[in-house]
């Protein structure tokens, strides 16, 4: 079974062989998990958008289309779709376009070269971000993915309202700077 296509293993899954569904959650389970983390952004809810993930593909399995993506890509954008869906109903506070036309980027590039060069890019800015402080890093990322406002933010992380503007504003120079090393480092 570990040899088989996508294709085949998704076939076998999709009418219950218990050996192909378990080889076609072993060949996915690492991406599916890894992305729905990264839009979910806890790990226990990220399992949960995987398991219903898995099983939305079971249920429409006779709906994949390979002239449409690979299997992988299917699989992917359902589960982008379902944790989009989480991050929504478990957020009190709108996102705009910009910011889940972002997060659908990855699943939906028009070619394995564009996917290539957008996880590098993708790569490129977790690494920057890495290079933030803890609290510039929950700040920003507060801010950019889920559009809380100064206020917001600092009454969230219990720190002073300067201060969260502070962390938001460095963070975004220190993520300019490590991101564009040609600009100027001066701010504007």
């Amino acid at each position: 079974m570990r040899a088989a296509p996508d294709d085949a293993l998704l076939a076998g899954f999709a009418v219950g062989d218990p050996d192909a569904a378990a080889a076609f959650i072993r060949r996915h389970q690492a991406k599916v998990c890894g992305l729905a983390r990264a839009i979910v952004s806890d790990a226990v809810l990220a399992e949960d958008v995987a398991q219903e993930a898995f099983l939305r593909a079971w249920r429409h399995a006779p709906t994949y289309d390979p002239r449409r993506g690979t299997v992988a890509t299917w699989l992917l954008t359902i589960t982008r779709n379902l944790a989009i869906d989480t991050v929504r109903m478990r957020r009190a506070c709108p996102v705009g376009p910009e910011a889940l036309a972002a997060l659908g980027e990855v699943a939906t590039g028009p070619c394995p070269s564009a996917l290539a060069e957008t996880q590098v890019e993708i790569d490129r800015v977790r690494v920057a971000l890495a290079g933030l402080s803890e609290g510039q890093r929950r700040a920003l990322l507060l801010a950019t993915l889920f559009g809380r406002t100064a206020k917001e933010i600092s009454e969230a992380e219990g720190i002073p309202l300067g201060t969260a503007k502070t962390r938001v504003r460095s963070g975004l120079l220190k993520l300019r700077d490590t991101l564009d090393p040609q600009r100027d480092g001066g701010g504007g």
